[in-house]
């Protein structure tokens, strides 16, 4: 396989980014997550720190900006276009809850990460310094969102059709650094690298 990508989606706080910077270290990958071009579509609409600042999320500029978002129903899939193209154009491993039921190319390697709520919340509460039932109630409640939402916008359901991945990790049953072995033998196996 000389061109390929990969594409990592799951439950959110269950160990993409993590994952995915660490094959894109090892593959001499570049890095992607709808937040990336969440910002690159704002700087292009003229939020001029969009990009600029690592902050920007937390600003008066971000909140007008995902206030608009919500209002333009088309905008989460100009955000999974321009993740595709990237996928199709660059060698880049990508975090994304919709790209695997979206992209048919067998140069890309999908996984699947799947974790209890409980674990989520855990380790959602460690990276943001918040408590477990704090972070419980968030993961209960962007869980569900991401049901509604990715049904609304393609009719699949969201962490029940699992036909479209390579491989589906479990993120109870290893920590984050056997998983990440995992991960780069898989795609070393099979990438060919």
């Amino acid at each position: 396989m000389s061109r390929f990508g990969i594409v990592i989606s799951g439950w959110p706080a269950v160990g993409k980014t993590t994952i995915a910077g660490e094959l894109a270290s090892e593959f001499g990958l570049v890095t992607y997550n709808g937040g990336d071009i969440l910002k690159m579509l704002a700087h292009e609409k003229g939020y001029s720190n969009a990009t600029s600042r690592d902050d920007w999320w937390d600003t008066q500029e971000a909140k007008k900006f995902m206030d608009e978002r919500k209002r333009d129903p088309t905008f989460d899939k100009k955000v999974d276009g321009r993740l595709a193209e990237i996928l199709r154009n660059e060698r880049a491993v990508i975090t994304s809850y919709t790209l695997p039921w979206l992209v048919k190319d067998d140069s890309v390697i999908k996984f699947w990460l799947k974790g209890s709520p409980r674990n989520r919340a855990s380790r959602m509460a460690n990276r943001d310094g918040i408590t477990v039932e704090e972070a419980e109630k968030i993961v209960s409640l962007r869980d569900a969102e991401n049901v509604k939402i990715y049904y609304s916008l393609y009719g699949f359901n969201f962490g029940e059709d699992l036909s479209v991945f390579d491989y589906a990790l479990n993120t109870d049953r290893l920590d984050l650094d056997a998983l990440v072995e995992v991960s780069k033998l898989i795609v070393r196996r099979q990438s060919g690298r």
